[in-house]
């Protein structure tokens, strides 16, 4: 067990050493901010630019650090770091990535100045027979699954139809997924039944990436030369193959079906894999994935229900770091937010590929005091940990970044006879 002063010390150079290696490339003053940003974060579990300067106990004026930290939100995401943090990600991966893609929200329902401020649904207020639409933004999001089965975002997007240049919300979808096809080569593409659209079967098939789609009740499936309902489908069949699965963190009993079929995007042969004993309609599943046994079928069901991760990411975004109770009003100073966020969710994905007996790791559990000893998902308990480590730092980093002046020398003249 680490004393707190050690405990702090090791944990901030874990950071640094993390946020160096995303910034390398990057000017001095935009390293600094780098860490600035990823460390102030993690320390106050805010994303409030006040909470942020908190932490770093700079000698300026509190006023002067969080304009210093708006102006170089202002210029946007460094693409040379952008870049720099994919290809730390990258190395995390299994040889067979999978992708999840999902839209969320972003609620800014007393917004007025905000850029491009649009009328959204609101998800966590919205039901299954009443959409409530508030102010605010669309996020598109992508993760992919790293050794650990942690999910780390590749893409991401807080995006308005209010904006001039927007075009299309399946245009954001796309850029995710060529974003995948370019880090990846090939990848298995998991999405909810809001991308059963032909747009997104014919990009996946144009890509030649592989899918796990849930499909909607209206959609219509090519069987034996016959056009049916999916649903129809659904309802002749019953699940034979039997396997546990995890919904929503909890484990569950799952029956399992599949039948070839063809769907009207491509003509091309498909697998329906259909879900029963899990939600009150069996789930439909379209994927292009080959299917040959019985275990071929469960590995489709369970890279579906893997889903809730991303679901409980999200969630972490906005609970860990306050994500919608920002209030940089461009939206480019916005993304790029979310941007020093994700880095933040990409250090506790860092930490949570460590060793169980990793003696920083335990620490940092230790400090979060947590109820269970064992969680699907452990980045709430890894972030509470940090923030509680860090509460004992009376530093920031600016000390990490002190310019060394060479010695001064004193002017000598030579004496001559």
């Amino acid at each position: 067990m680490l004393n707190s002063t050690t405990k702090t010390y090791t944990l901030k150079r874990e950071i640094l050493s993390f946020s160096n290696k995303i910034s390398r490339k990057l000017s001095k003053p935009d390293k600094k901010f780098t860490a600035d940003m990823t460390y102030g974060m993690l320390a106050s579990g805010s994303c409030l630019l006040t909470d942020i300067v908190d932490q770093l106990h700079e000698d300026s004026k509190k006023v002067n650090s969080v304009e210093r930290l708006t102006r170089h939100l202002n210029k946007g995401t460094s693409k040379q770091a952008l870049l720099s943090y994919l290809q730390t990600v990258r190395k995390w991966v299994p040889d067979d990535p999978v992708i999840h893609i999902d839209d969320s929200d972003v609620i800014k329902p007393d917004g007025y100045k905000f850029e491009a401020l649009g009328m959204v649904r609101d998800g966590s207020k919205s039901t299954k027979t009443k959409n409530v639409y508030e102010k605010g933004y669309n996020v598109t999001e992508a993760c992919v699954m790293t050794k650990d089965n942690h999910p780390v975002s590749i893409y991401y997007k807080i995006h308005s139809s209010k904006e001039k240049t927007f075009t299309s919300v399946n245009s954001v979808t796309f850029d995710a997924m060529e974003r995948g096809k370019a880090m990846f080569g090939k990848a298995t593409f998991v999405m909810d039944r809001g991308y059963d659209d032909n747009k997104m079967f014919l990009k996946l098939d144009e890509l030649k990436q592989d899918y796990v789609i849930r499909l909607t009740a209206k959609r219509k499936l090519l069987f034996h030369n016959k056009w049916v309902a999916a649903t129809e489908l659904r309802n002749r069949r019953k699940g034979k193959i039997t396997t546990p699965v995890l919904y929503k963190g909890k484990k569950r009993e799952a029956y399992l079906s599949h039948v070839k079929v063809q769907i009207t995007a491509s003509r091309k042969d498909i697998f329906l894999v259909l879900v029963y004993g899990i939600t009150e309609y069996p789930m439909m599943l379209a994927t292009n994935k080959e299917l040959k046994s019985r275990d071929d079928v469960i590995r489709i069901a369970r890279l579906y229900f893997s889903r809730w991760r991303i679901e409980e990411y999200f969630r972490c975004k906005k609970q860990v770091f306050q994500f919608e109770n920002f209030r940089v009003r461009k939206l480019k100073a916005i993304n790029a937010l979310n941007f020093y966020i994700t880095m933040c969710m990409a250090f506790l994905a860092l930490v949570s590929m460590k060793a169980e007996t990793n003696a920083l790791k335990v620490s940092i559990i230790q400090t979060a005091a947590p109820i269970k000893e064992k969680v699907q998902f452990c980045y709430y308990r890894l972030a509470k940990g940090i923030s509680g480590i860090l509460s004992y730092a009376k530093e920031g980093v600016r000390l990490w970044f002190r310019t060394k002046r060479p010695a001064y020398r004193q002017l000598c003249f030579k004496l001559i006879a």
